[in-house]
């Protein structure tokens, strides 16, 4: 079994602060909400909560993938394309006042993943001998 990268392992461990923070969504939705300076009633947390469970399925697929000798670079494309839906749709809820500046850390990070698991893919597409 190939030793992974310290690349990869920095990778999974956003992909388990995205399952983290997806479950922290599902189960406390409003909390969530409130923090990011949204409004907090029941379809808010009813969406929100949905959005966390996409999270956690999407962070835990990207998990599964990094933890093998080869990871599957559609799940990896996949994932940078979320992370990068993700940052531009808290950036435009930002800019439609629906959530604080403050979730534009979010929005940071989730743009940073991006470009990470992007960079990731061409490297692993590099020591394959493939075209990335």
């Amino acid at each position: 079994m190939a030793r992974r990268t310290p690349f990869a392992l920095v990778l999974e461990v956003v992909a388990w602060l995205t399952v983290l923070s997806g479950s922290v969504q599902v189960v406390a939705p409003g909390f969530v909400l409130r923090l990011l300076g949204a409004s907090d009633d029941g379809t808010a947390r009813q969406l929100f909560a949905t959005v966390g469970m996409f999270m956690v399925v999407a962070g835990g697929l990207l998990v599964t993938t990094l933890r093998r000798p080869r990871p599957d670079p559609d799940v990896v494309v996949w994932s940078a394309v979320q992370k990068l839906g993700a940052s531009v749709a808290v950036g435009v809820a930002v800019a439609n006042s629906v959530f604080d500046p403050v979730a534009l850390g979010v929005a940071t990070l989730d743009l940073l993943t991006s470009v990470l698991l992007l960079v990731f893919l061409r490297t692993q597409a590099r020591e394959r001998g493939a075209r990335p």
